[in-house]
């Protein structure tokens, strides 16, 4: 697809080229020790990983309640203080009862698994039976209180989770507006790059990916529809992985697309993404795509971290250079040859041209879909609002502060249109689902690959509200979004310490090799650093 075109249009993620220039990555992390001076942050939790919070609660030198209490002030003075990023935007009152009744068990010798006693934040999208709101970041939807958790909520509690609060994200993840700037919303207000506060990280799953990037948590989960997880876990240094639609259960979730939604994980490492994926799959009876991965999930995806991983691997690029800028194309280069220096071998392939095409066809699903999926959720929610006509009306009387920028294009655009019988929507579906299967499943196949592979995205770009996200060129999130097929990004290098990723994406369920790939290109490239909350860019 022209995805710069379907961003215009009310997509999910994207960058600016234009307001920084890029260099390449260094093999070095120097940015790092000059984030800590610069910072002076001395966080105690600060780049800890499950296991070493999971060894620290087996001593006793830390508990549940201890690390959560860490992360709940952490918050207080880096979220909501200090440089006011706005990732969260409700922590969870319960979140030190949760915390002291997983104590009290690992105290009886009850341990349900590696996510015991380990707070994780979620979506503002994603339903909680507790005192926190579900709005999607609208105002429309202020005051809704789910009576039912989210399939995977419920997953992540049974796991022994603490669900620490909500995070925002752009509102209605980012398909209200065809002028939006990522990482706003009428409730949570704008979120910060926290590695340049004039910067915004990306969406729609901001929040959980600045979150995590800056230590108010050890992991969050996103949501993505074409670029949500992944987006913002690149430009915030992080690990995404958008999995398989079918996966991952979406009910208990605000939607845009029953095609292309799909939560997923969000970490400062590999292997701390493939605890939290171990933790939310399962089949569920209100999800009926979650019956195609039965035999096809694992509850450990640990199992396949080997850092040898990439020997003997195929990972295929597309031949044509992403963009136009040369500094990414040296980046691109680099990370092509620590592949080759890993034992992949690398293959040229053409086929992006293919999916660019999809484009046009991949919005209107989108379109009919969210008129179709938000209908039938706020139909049963606790809103007061019960329909996306209600929610249009609602911005409209209170537009001053449900639209003070950008207004609602993209909702009342769904709006018009008809019902999933629709003559347009099922063939716009055939072309755009089915189609990009096809094309994927004929390259991969053609060339024997088992990835494929490019630069994710280029840097953030800067916030733009009264204009919305100027984008560039560099993104490789939708042969991925548009398939269903289940895609990784890793740190790759700075850009001016501004972090860009490197994507691995392939055949459905193939997470275990992707997690692998993921896993050894990280440990040979080790390119996550910690944000530095820088208030300006220096030249």
């Amino acid at each position: 697809m022209n995805r710069r075109n379907f961003l215009r249009n009310g997509s999910l993620a994207g960058l600016s080229l234009t307001a920084i220039s890029i260099v390449a990555c260094k093999s070095e992390n120097p940015a790092e020790e000059k984030a800590k001076s610069a910072t002076g942050d001395d966080f105690s939790l600060n780049e800890t990983t499950i296991d070493e919070l999971q060894q620290k609660m087996q001593s006793g030198a830390l508990s549940s309640q201890s690390i959560t209490r860490l992360y709940l002030d952490r918050i207080k003075d880096i979220d909501q203080s200090g440089p006011s990023l706005n990732s969260v935007i409700e922590v969870n009152p319960d979140a030190l009862t949760i915390a002291a009744a997983m104590d009290e068990e690992r105290k009886n010798g009850k341990l349900r698994g590696p996510m015991h006693g380990i707070p994780v934040l979620i979506k503002d999208n994603i339903d909680t039976a507790d005192k926190m709101q579900t709005t999607a970041g609208a105002l429309s939807l202020a005051g809704n209180i789910a009576t039912k958790d989210a399939f995977i909520v419920r997953k992540l509690r049974e796991a022994g989770a603490v669900i620490l609060g909500k995070t925002n994200l752009s509102e209605w993840a980012n398909f209200r507006s065809s002028a939006s700037c990522s990482g706003w919303s009428s409730r949570g207000s704008q979120t910060k790059s926290p590695y340049l506060l004039t910067h915004n990280p990306c969406g729609s799953s901001s929040g959980s990916g600045v979150a995590t990037a800056a230590n108010l948590c050890v992991v969050a989960v996103g949501t993505e529809t074409d670029g949500s997880v992944v987006c913002p876990s690149a430009t915030c240094a992080l690990v995404g992985i958008k999995p398989t639609v079918g996966l991952i259960s979406r009910s208990g979730i605000i939607p845009i697309s029953h095609t292309q939604d799909t939560a997923g994980p969000m970490a400062r490492t590999v292997r701390d993404a493939a605890i939290l994926l171990g933790a939310l799959t399962g089949i569920d009876t209100e999800d009926a795509i979650t019956k195609n991965s039965e035999g096809k999930s694992s509850t450990d995806y640990t199992r396949w971290l080997d850092a040898n991983a990439l020997k003997g691997k195929r990972i295929g690029f597309e031949k044509k250079p992403q963009g136009d800028n040369h500094h990414l194309h040296a980046l691109l280069a680099k990370t092509k040859e620590l592949l080759k220096q890993q034992g992949a071998e690398i293959i040229e392939i053409e086929y992006l041209h293919k999916i660019d095409d999809l484009g046009k066809h991949e919005y209107n699903v989108l379109k009919y879909e969210f008129k179709d999926g938000v209908n039938k959720y706020l139909a049963k929610a606790n809103a007061k609002v019960k329909s996306l006509k209600e929610v249009i009306e609602f911005n409209k009387t209170n537009e001053d502060k449900a639209m003070p920028y950008f207004k609602q294009d993209t909702l009342e655009a769904c709006e018009k249109l008809g019902g999933l019988d629709s003559k347009e929507y099922i063939e716009a579906l055939e072309a755009s689902h089915s189609g990009s299967k096809k094309i994927l499943d004929e390259v991969i196949k053609t060339n024997r690959l088992d990835a494929i592979s490019g630069i994710t995205m280029g840097p953030s770009c800067s916030i733009d509200l009264w204009y919305g996200d100027r984008w560039g060129n560099v993104f490789l999130t939708t042969p991925a979004a548009i398939s269903g097929y289940p895609h990784i990004t890793v740190p790759a290098g700075t850009v001016y310490d501004l972090p860009v990723g490197i994507s691995f994406y392939g055949s459905p369920y193939s997470e275990p090799t992707l997690i692998g790939i993921g896993y050894a290109f990280e440990q040979a490239a080790k390119a996550r650093i910690k944000p530095a909350f820088k208030p300006v860019f220096e030249a």
